[in-house]
């Protein structure tokens, strides 16, 4: 038998004229799209590597393994450094305690001081190698000696420059250090209700120290009546700011401190009961300064007096305005004298006891406290004034020049 194969040949030949063309076709194609995007193999290589864990989170897709937690080896950095935390770091080596060291007299000479109280103070300048302090008179009243504490736990001496009760401040002074910080002054006259303020000082001595307490300004130019010998009638009106930044026994004599770490107020004192939370006064810097200047020059604040024991008749019965002091009925305050000062401005006026001073140069005088404001924010040493005075019944007048307390 014959078999003839020509049948299959055309076949074969037809094949391979067709699939070379595809093949150039396909090779001439992916050489197109390259010319046209050039970028594309590394487009997509590119956006592969770029996918991160957190990546595929956000598109909803888990990474293998993960359960559904996205998860890095890298830890977690957080900057907790803010402005308000540098600014007290920078401030609050400024802030020094202090100690009342008092002898104890039934100890004999040459025993050992104790510690009679504790507080804080404020380094406000550094001058000529030594180091000034401010810090509150009840802080260092009656001290033989007061020891500073440094922001760095260093003990050192310090030399008391003078203090006033009305104000209540003092200034101290010691050798300065290689690195004393002093606290920048600012502003108190523009304070408003509500601006922050920070509280640093250093309540319940050394155990506390450099505690810092925010609160905001509840109250300027506050009046706080102050009762220096304790008989239940005020003796003088502290004015004041309010804030309600912790202070506590130990914060006194501390800085009250703004935003920008400027010194607005001299902590001083708190209302301490127990239906009260939040009510602690600093006395403004801007009616420090000229005390603490002063004390700086002379140790002491100077003012001017007139010679005379006085109280107020508000804490007379109303029968003694009209029976002894003999005041007409249109009288409603005043301050009465009870003893005068030999040689004293008002002894050489003629003032007596049971005369009742009513004004002082014009203004009015209701109580101790007004005609003390009068006279320590008013006057000067040297002024010549002129005192309404009921004697008798009968309205009066004196002149007289004022003399240093």
């Amino acid at each position: 038998m014959e078999y003839n194969d020509q049948s299959n040949q055309p076949h074969k030949e037809n094949k391979g004229k067709w699939l070379v063309p595809l093949l150039l076709g396909i090779i001439i194609g992916g050489i197109l799209v390259l010319l046209i995007n050039p970028d594309f193999l590394q487009g997509e290589s590119e956006n592969t590597e770029q996918i991160s864990p957190a990546e595929e989170k956000n598109n909803g897709e888990t990474p293998s393994g993960s359960n559904g937690n996205a998860t890095t080896d890298q830890p977690m950095q957080i900057d907790v450094s803010t402005q308000l935390t540098e600014i007290i770091e920078h401030v609050t080596p400024a802030v020094v305690g202090i100690t009342n060291i008092q002898q104890n007299v039934s100890w004999g000479a040459g025993a050992d001081g104790v510690e009679a109280g504790t507080g804080s103070g404020v380094i406000y300048k550094v001058e000529d190698g030594e180091t000034y302090i401010v810090t509150n008179h009840h802080v260092i009243e009656d001290a033989d000696a007061v020891e500073v504490i440094m922001h760095d736990e260093t003990h050192l001496e310090a030399e008391i420059i003078g203090s006033d009760l009305f104000t209540d401040l003092a200034v101290l002074k010691m050798d300065s250090g290689n690195e004393d910080t002093v606290m920048e002054l600012g502003n108190s006259e523009n304070l408003k209700v509500g601006e922050p303020a920070i509280a640093i000082g250093n309540p319940l001595g050394a155990y506390l120290s450099s505690t810092v307490t925010q609160g905001v300004i509840s109250g300027t130019e506050r009046t706080i009546p102050m009762d220096f010998n304790f008989d239940g009638q005020p003796d003088w009106q502290a004015e004041v700011i309010q804030t309600d930044a912790a202070i506590n026994p130990g914060n006194s004599g501390g800085a009250l401190i703004n935003l920008y770490g400027q010194l607005i107020g001299i902590n001083s004192m708190k209302i301490n009961e127990e239906a009260v939370e939040g009510i602690g006064f600093a006395i403004p810097i801007n009616s420090a300064l000229p005390v603490i200047q002063e004390l700086e020059e002379s140790g002491e604040v100077i003012r001017p007096f007139l010679g005379v024991e006085i109280y107020s008749i508000e804490e007379l019965p109303q029968y003694e305005w009209r029976n002894t002091l003999q005041l007409p009925v249109e009288v409603d305050g005043g301050v009465y004298v009870w003893s005068v000062e030999n040689l004293s401005p008002a002894d050489k006026a003629g003032m007596e006891q049971y005369d009742v001073i009513v004004a002082l140069d014009g203004q009015s005088v209701y109580n101790t406290i007004d005609l003390r404001k009068i006279l320590y924010e008013d006057k000067d040493v040297g002024d010549m004034v002129t005192i309404d005075f009921y004697r008798d019944g009968e309205l009066h007048q004196a002149e007289m020049k004022l003399e240093a307390q």
